[in-house]
């Protein structure tokens, strides 16, 4: 069988992909996700005398919290089968990534199994984000001492 046959083939056989709905329903996930951290924040800004600008740090830790305590207790995977996208795009699903690789791997030891996979998947975004954080703060202070920029 050829390929163009083979992918006939493949496309009438292989059921469609409800494309709308999955758009919708990772829609809804993501925003009820914003939602619940708008929450957050407002609860800090209110409580603890933070700022919107201030807000921002103890409400992204407390959201990563939530989403791995979720995963621990297999919650999460529930609601990322429902919003898929939606539940891994905003920052719980950092959360989720972290924590799910260090589940998959606690039979191999805490060590070896849990702390040498845990940052398997979280790695390279933790690297990315330092890294980008370094360039663009030397960037901002060759600005500032040529003058370019006052700050």
């Amino acid at each position: 069988m050829d390929e163009k046959k083979y992918a006939k083939l493949e496309q009438q056989t292989s059921p469609k992909t409800p494309l709308l709905r999955n758009v919708i329903f990772a829609f809804l996930t993501g925003g009820t996700i914003c939602l619940i951290g708008q929450f957050v924040s407002l609860f800090y800004m209110t409580f603890f005398d933070f700022t919107e600008r201030t807000a921002s740090n103890p409400t992204v830790a407390t959201m990563v919290f939530f989403a791995m305590l979720l995963t621990g207790f297999g919650q999460y995977k529930k609601i990322g089968q429902f919003g898929g996208a939606g539940s891994a795009v905003p920052i719980t699903g950092f959360g989720n990534a972290v924590i799910s690789a260090a589940i998959e791997h606690k039979s191999e030891g805490y060590v070896l199994g849990v702390g040498g996979n845990m940052f398997k998947l979280a790695g390279s975004v933790i690297l990315f984000g330092v890294f980008s954080a370094f360039v663009v703060a030397l960037i901002k202070t060759i600005l500032v001492k040529f003058g370019i920029v006052s700050w």
